[in-house]
């Protein structure tokens, strides 16, 4: 075993993302990531606290590359538009980007929905920023802000069904899963307008 010469954070946690990613997060431990990065396993406690530290840091790593894929997605909208209008094109990028995103990394996906055992800053600040560009993207529909929270939670819900299901090789029946995916999510815009424009029930 070779010793990894300039290990730091960086390169540990991206090299746990990729086990993670790889061969599910319960393969990331201590001891099979030291193995990989050819160091002793109390070295790692030199950089990370433990298992639940080194989780953590996949947790809150996951987020920003998440953050960072739905940024793209609502930029990549603004750019083609010009800022003005699009609001049900921006909402199915945004449902694109987080599916690619759990497609390509699904050990980082499942951390980004753990929340942390104790009051974590850098996590609920990422969390937050998903928040915010999910509410400015509702924006234009005109839903009070309960509403938009509670819509929030069903986009994410609708999401994360598909993304765990298609994972856990749920879709058996012989039809494409992005076709299922962009026709519910119109289902869901069509909803939304409805209740922005009051025509369902709050």
């Amino acid at each position: 075993m070779t010793p990894r010469r300039g290990l730091d954070l960086e390169i540990i946690v991206a090299t746990a993302a990729g086990m993670a990613d790889e061969h599910g997060i319960e393969a990331v431990t201590l001891a099979s990531l030291s193995q990989q990065l050819g160091i002793r396993p109390p070295s790692l406690y030199n950089h990370v606290n433990g298992l639940n530290g080194l989780r953590r840091h996949l947790a809150v790593a996951g987020l920003k590359q998440l953050t960072e894929a739905i940024e793209t997605a609502i930029n990549k909208v603004n750019a083609s538009l010009g800022g003005n209008g699009g609001e049900d094109e921006t909402m199915r990028e945004i449902a694109r980007a987080y599916i690619a995103f759990a497609r390509r990394h699904p050990g980082l996906y499942e951390l980004t929905l753990r929340s942390p055992q104790e009051r974590d800053d850098e996590f609920e600040s990422e969390s937050n920023k998903v928040i915010g560009m999910l509410l400015e993207a509702l924006a234009p529909y005109r839903l009070e802000e309960n509403v938009a929270i509670h819509m929030i939670r069903g986009f994410r819900s609708y999401l994360h069904g598909f993304a765990t299901l298609e994972q856990r090789g749920g879709f058996g029946m012989p039809l494409d899963v992005d076709e299922s995916i962009e026709l519910t999510i119109q289902a869901f815009l069509i909803g939304l307008k409805g209740l922005g424009e009051g025509r369902l029930s709050q």
